[in-house]
């Protein structure tokens, strides 16, 4: 694949060309030449008032193979990681057979070798995710997976978390934690507070998760072991976090894009493709999200996407599933929460590739060319026609959003809008 972009502006903290306006060289998927007035028989792109940055990478996203190929297999998956301008995924285990061993991470690994995006999968912590036995993380560490979670099941014992903590830092691995007290929890849908009152349903409390995280900080402690949360989604969960941080503690966490745009006034419709865990919170929560990213305290942005068939989410909202797409949604809806091009190359580029220990990418010359190129400025209309992903739950359906990516490459491929 050969490139040449025509004034661009490099927003990368790691690259000696950081903010410059630049033309960049790329052959055969190499960037051979970054300055200025550049030429090439190569096909050029003009990215005049545009941003080049480090191609994204979601540290949450959820692609059905194993076994729920229905709803999204890796070609679509990727397809719309690369129309978001993801070059690089970690995969949740959250399959029809869990990856908990070596054999599921090794067939993803195999599966996915040859595409645009790179694939990362995130092995279980527990055997089939039933928070009982801890699963074989050793073997699957061999076998290309990086970081450990049960998904969206949290792990309800301490003491195998605490095993999970100390197994995982002996050969450097990362325990991913989500934070939910499901004896809290309950069988609730949606946050607990006015709206959930008003809607006259049983709401799950902030309590749930701000316990699980400060549990979990104590084992992080108490072993000494790095630790990682997942979509964090209340202000005290921030600020528990940021005092860990402040004492020492080895801790990261990430937020999820929809939950610093919407709230729970979003549910007074009742509308399905809303229904998200953890649930949408209040303006007060979105708040400290967004500060929280801008001082430090969170680290990553995510997708969370999760797709699901129509018959999953067009019923009654009690029964529907809980989840929504959000691969080609994310960049969007950080410009949206009022985040700078620089933070948004830190949260969704650099951040989460230092946090699952994959190698840090560089625009560099005689770098492998892995970016993406964005339009602050440009509109879109998201359709179902330009979504890629298998499933369609996504409430950004038919909004027109701003900021656009244009381009995304990655491996010698080019994905262009």
């Amino acid at each position: 694949m050969n490139l040449l972009i025509k004034s661009a502006t490099i927003v990368d903290p790691n690259s000696p060309f950081h903010l410059q306006v630049t033309d960049i060289l790329i052959e055969n998927g190499v960037i051979t030449e970054i300055g200025a007035n550049l030429t090439s028989d190569a096909e050029s792109f003009d990215a005049t008032g545009k941003y080049l940055l480090p191609g994204f990478f979601d540290l949450n996203c959820n692609i059905g193979e194993l076994g729920y190929e229905t709803k999204e297999d890796l070609h679509s998956g990727t397809a719309a990681a690369a129309a978001g301008g993801f070059t690089g995924l970690a995969l949740m285990p959250n399959t029809a057979k869990p990856v908990h061993s070596k054999a599921e991470v090794e067939y993803l690994v195999n599966k996915s070798k040859g595409s645009l995006v790179d694939v990362v999968p995130l092995g279980a912590i527990s055997y089939k995710r039933e928070g009982k036995d801890m699963a074989e993380m050793y073997d699957m560490y061999q076998s290309g997976a990086r970081a450990f979670t049960d998904g969206n099941h949290p792990v309800q014992d301490a003491g195998l978390m605490e095993r999970a903590l100390l197994y995982a830092h002996g050969f450097n691995a990362l325990i991913f934690s989500y934070p939910e007290d499901t004896a809290i929890a309950g069988k609730a849908k949606v946050n607990e507070g006015e709206v959930s009152t008003l809607l006259g349903m049983k709401g799950i409390p902030s309590l749930a998760e701000e316990l699980m995280v400060a549990r979990d900080l104590y084992l992080s402690e108490y072993t000494n072991s790095p630790i990682h949360f997942s979509t964090i989604s209340t202000w005290r969960s921030v600020d528990l976090i940021r005092q860990a941080r402040a004492r020492g503690l080895k801790v990261t966490c990430d937020v999820a894009a929809h939950h610093l745009v919407l709230t729970d006034d979003a549910l007074m419709g009742f509308d399905s493709l809303y229904k998200v865990k953890p649930p949408l919170r209040i303006q007060k929560d979105v708040d400290a999200l967004i500060a929280g990213l801008k001082d430090g305290t969170i680290d990553a942005i995510v997708t969370q996407h999760t797709p699901h068939e129509v018959e999953y989410k067009n019923v009654e909202f009690e029964i529907a599933e809980y989840g929504i797409i959000g691969l080609q949604t994310a960049f969007s809806l950080a410009l949206k929460a009022g985040l700078s091009i620089e933070m948004i190359a830190e949260k969704l580029s650099v951040n989460p590739r230092k946090i699952i220990g994959t190698p840090l990418i560089c625009v560099a010359e005689d770098a492998y060319a892995n970016f993406t190129v964005v339009d602050l400025q440009q509109d879109w209309e998201y359709t179902k026609d330009n979504n890629l992903s298998k499933s369609y739950n996504s409430p950004f359906i038919g909004q027109t959003l701003r900021g656009q990516v244009l381009l995304t490459c990655n491996n010698n491929q080019l994905f262009k809008s």
